[in-house]
């Protein structure tokens, strides 16, 4: 955590909700520099750029991460932003909220 009394407002947040500090956390080591499996993930995606003659010319293309396996240029913002999908990230419908 960040020192001193000049905290950021992400730092200020974080520190007041300590379940949501902990789920940041375990989504940050998803692409931690020494999981084995994040490493890849990256070099993955780093080739692609490469081999697309995007990495590092300043275009702002990135190749997608949407899918382990292929994959196709399109903005970074674009390609950064898209929503998660998945079990876990499933929103609940109205039926399946429980009224008490």
């Amino acid at each position: 955590m960040a020192s001193g009394k000049n905290k950021g407002l992400t730092q200020t947040y974080y520190d007041t909700h300590p379940d949501a500090n902990k789920r940041r956390l375990a989504q940050q080591k998803q692409y931690d520099a020494n999981n084995p499996e994040a490493t890849k993930r990256r070099v993955a995606a780093n080739k692609g750029n490469r081999t697309a003659g995007t990495y590092g010319n300043g275009d702002g293309k990135d190749f997608s991460h949407t899918s382990k396996k292929t994959g196709h240029l399109e903005s970074a913002s674009k390609n950064r932003a898209r929503p998660r999908t998945g079990k876990k990230y499933a929103k609940k419908r109205n039926s399946d909220l429980k009224i008490a």
